[in-house]
């Protein structure tokens, strides 16, 4: 199947998702990953009028801003060095990889010199996994809630999750709709500079499910592009 015919398939996926979802009503937007592909393959999916776009590497996605229309909405998806935040900061819409407090505090003192405001989802590890970044459950809340409170260009939009890498994406519902039960017990704690408009979880191989238990966005990229070599 071609890339069109890939993206066209995974749109359709996930409005039966949404159908089977228990949450409801709501949007899923797609977010087509990047990583490792081409400006010939990425303008197949913006000819598709799909503009937003996340990536995983900072260097990828400075590489590839220039080349691409200004329409385009940048996330950056994958871990976030400190030392990297200076070569974003002008360049994506949404951070979904927060989750340490100095990290935070380089990102608003960016965005401060900027004078405009970053959004960030926050990024949890919910099912404790050593290989992964990602503040634990109970870090969350007082850790939003400090960010909130002293970081006035950090604006916190959700959180964000990425699921252990399993065979059956049955095995990682569980997390999921733990994710979605911590992301409304965030939201009725009603912090101030706090919109918990977000959650960000469901990549290729368990997008279905994550929409299924609440997910707002979904990353989605070698479903569209095929594997990467």
């Amino acid at each position: 199947m071609s890339i069109i015919d890939n993206y066209l398939k995974i749109k359709e996926q996930i409005n039966m998702a949404l159908d089977n979802s228990r949450v409801k009503p709501r949007n899923v937007s797609l977010i087509v990953v990047t990583k490792g592909r081409s400006i010939e393959e990425i303008n197949e999916i913006i000819n598709q009028k799909h503009y937003l776009l996340g990536e995983n590497r900072v260097q990828e996605l400075r590489e590839k801003y220039p080349q691409l229309p200004s329409q385009v909405e940048w996330h950056l998806i994958g871990h976030l060095q400190r030392n990297k935040v200076k070569y974003i900061t002008d360049k994506v819409k949404l951070i979904h990889s927060l989750e340490s407090f100095s990290l935070a505090q380089e990102i608003n003192k960016r965005m401060e010199s900027l004078q405009k405001t970053m959004e960030c989802l926050v990024q949890v590890n919910i099912a404790g996994e050593a290989s992964k970044f990602g503040l634990s459950k109970e870090e969350t809340l007082p850790f939003i809630k400090e960010v909130a409170g002293s970081l006035p260009w950090v604006k916190i939009k959700g959180l964000m999750n990425i699921a252990p890498e399993v065979e059956n994406p049955e095995e990682v519902r569980p997390y999921f709709r733990e994710m979605y039960q911590l992301f409304n017990q965030i939201k009725e704690a009603n912090i101030p500079n706090v919109e918990m408009a977000e959650l960000s979880m469901g990549m290729t191989n368990d997008f279905q499910v994550a929409i299924e238990e609440g997910a707002t966005m979904v990353r989605v990229g070698s479903a569209i592009f095929g594997p990467r070599y």
